[in-house]
């Protein structure tokens, strides 16, 4: 028996999607730049978690960079644990910077997020495996972030496990923390999952506040598992404005909140939400916050979801914490369930207002207007193997439970300008793809 499922380019509008090439590393391992017509133009033989093609501002001018992860390191549990080297490529391959091995313990442990400052040093979220008192005896998963020189030192630290009573954690979310990390201390994503952490960069709410919390280098991370979006303030690493993790609800409600359209309106309960950042000054919503609220089981107590499995993209004021965008399948006038990744994933908002979406589970990508209309939509051909469909984590922990399976998985892809890349634009027109075709024999 053989399963098919489409792959490649299934719909494409050319006049109204914005046009560049698109990055993702693949569930092969494989990172690979393409074209909106689904041609690979280039490929690296490694994963990035995620991967990112750098601006070239950052590069002094040499086009096509690549961060990716360049080696794995030796522990079973993989996941958060799994890397061993992390690095710049040039564009031909050549490693411009790697770093690792200087590392504590010999490992980078990065996982999730990265981000090359203007200075040149490099923000890596990292894994450090220690016992954080507040949660009890077991060595622990904790994650934390380190700003590296281009040398290699380390010269600024952040560890979560520090900041945990910054949260905002009830007395049976801090019961319900402490009973998950005693079950299972070695878990492979950690007791927080940190998946991302994005400087603000410059933004009219520092410069209509320039005393206020968002200071340039501020840094937004998202706690997964707490369904939590935190600024930390960079000089003293506390967390001075955050999302969550509770929100008012009437019981019921959330059985509603997946179809709810009106904006704006205030921030309801986010679930296992992915890769919240700031959008860049020049592009549209510029200074709201973009973040995939995968709706995707989390929290501590869990929160609860709705009878509706669905996902959405979420544009946030953050001086309002009102939703002021959303995007979910509804806005393409499809149930809400037909658009869900309840991990992984992320979006990014594109120069003519639309915005590129990683349905990461399903290993789809789509580019959407402003209005729900999509106009661009990829399903990637490249599978691999993971425990619960991770690739990143090999082989089963949990006996009578964990087992590898195919996954198309992408973690996070990247609209990538074409005048980033030595190659310019590609040469080949536009292709529009219908989704549905007529077929010959109904044709006129």
């Amino acid at each position: 028996m053989a399963f098919v499922r489409p792959t490649g380019v299934t719909y494409f509008d050319p006049e109204p999607a914005h046009h560049s090439y698109v990055l993702y590393s693949g569930s092969d391992g494989t990172t690979r730049l393409i074209d909106l017509n689904g041609a690979v133009h280039h490929e690296w033989p490694f994963a990035g978690v995620p991967p990112r093609i750098l601006d070239p501002a950052l590069t002094g001018g040499r086009l096509g960079d690549l961060g990716v992860q360049l080696s794995a390191g030796d522990d079973p549990r993989g996941g958060i644990y799994a890397n061993r080297t992390v690095g710049q490529l040039s564009w031909t391959g050549e490693r411009v910077w790697e770093w690792g091995e200087r590392a504590p313990g010999g490992a980078a442990r990065q996982n999730h997020d990265w981000e090359l400052l203007p200075n040149g040093n490099r923000l890596l979220l990292v894994t450090i495996p220690r016992v954080v008192p507040a949660l009890g005896p077991d060595v622990v998963g904790d994650q934390g972030l380190y700003e590296v020189s281009p040398g290699g030192e380390i010269v600024w630290e952040w560890r979560a496990g520090d900041h945990l009573d910054e949260l905002g954690l009830s007395a049976e979310g801090w019961d319900a923390l402490r009973r998950t990390v005693a079950r299972d201390p070695d878990d492979p994503w950690g007791y927080l999952e940190i998946n991302s952490a994005k400087t603000l960069g410059p933004n009219r709410w520092h410069r209509a506040d320039p005393d206020g919390v968002f200071q340039p280098d501020n840094i937004l991370i998202s706690y997964r598992k707490a369904n939590i979006v935190a600024l930390l303030d960079r000089s003293s690493g506390a967390v001075v404005w955050k999302l969550g993790p509770y929100f008012a609800a009437e019981p019921g409600a959330q059985h509603q909140r997946i179809n709810v359209h009106k904006v704006p309106r205030p921030l309801d309960q986010i679930s296992g939400q992915h890769n919240p950042h700031l959008i860049a000054e020049g592009l549209p919503g510029a200074g709201n916050i973009l973040v995939f609220d995968n709706q995707g089981g989390a929290g501590y107590p869990p929160a609860p979801l709705g009878i509706y499995a669905g996902s959405r993209v979420l544009e946030i004021d953050p001086t309002t914490e009102e939703i002021v965008w959303q995007y979910t399948a509804e806005d393409s006038g499809l149930p809400s369930w037909t658009f869900f990744s309840s991990f992984v994933s992320n979006a990014q908002r594109l120069p003519n207002g639309n915005t590129l979406v990683t349905e990461g589970m399903n290993g789809r990508l789509f580019q959407v207007t402003p209005d729900g209309r999509v106009v661009w939509e990829y399903h990637t051909p490249y599978t691999g193997f993971g425990v619960a469909g991770e690739p990143e984590v090999r082989e089963p922990r949990v006996p009578g439970v964990d087992r590898a399976t195919r996954t198309s998985l992408i973690y996070r892809a990247q609209a990538v300008p074409f005048d980033w890349v030595p190659i310019g634009a590609p040469h080949t027109p536009p292709v529009p793809v219908d989704p549905y075709p007529t077929p010959e024999s109904a044709r006129p």
